[in-house]
């Protein structure tokens, strides 16, 4: 497999990957967010300002997929732009629970997870999109 094919693999597979990851983010955000009083009390002690940023997010989650799948320039900043962004939100959330505020524990797995996927996707991006010859 030549250097342009493994590029188009890279590529394909974060853009579906980033997809994926936001069409999930929005429906089960949005199921806590507008699912009613049960989805609200299955969620938990959810923190607000996690679940709207990530609900948010996924919508650019989606732009940027889409963006890396045509492969352009442009998807690689704003995948960039969405890992600082969930690692301040991260960061915040940390604070909130040094603050003593209530949380769930498989919030702080998620955030972990998508602070890592991005910082991923990023990555990939800027080597195959913002450093391509």
């Amino acid at each position: 497999m030549n250097t342009q094919q493994t590029r188009d693999v890279w590529i394909m597979a974060i853009s579906i990957l980033a997809i994926a990851f936001g069409l999930l983010t929005l429906k089960e955000g949005g199921s806590v967010l507008f699912g009613g009083e049960a989805a609200r009390a299955a969620a938990g002690h959810y923190v607000p300002f996690v679940l709207w940023f990530n609900f948010l997010a996924g919508f650019a989650y989606v732009v940027a997929g889409a963006g890396l799948w045509w492969r352009q320039r442009w998807a690689a900043w704003l995948a960039i732009a969405i890992a600082i962004a969930t690692v301040f939100v991260f960061a915040a959330f940390a604070i909130h629970i040094v603050g003593g505020g209530a949380w769930e524990q498989r919030t702080l797995i998620a955030m972990s997870l998508r602070s890592g996927v991005w910082i991923a996707i990023a990555a990939i991006g800027v080597r195959r999109l913002l450093r391509r010859g």
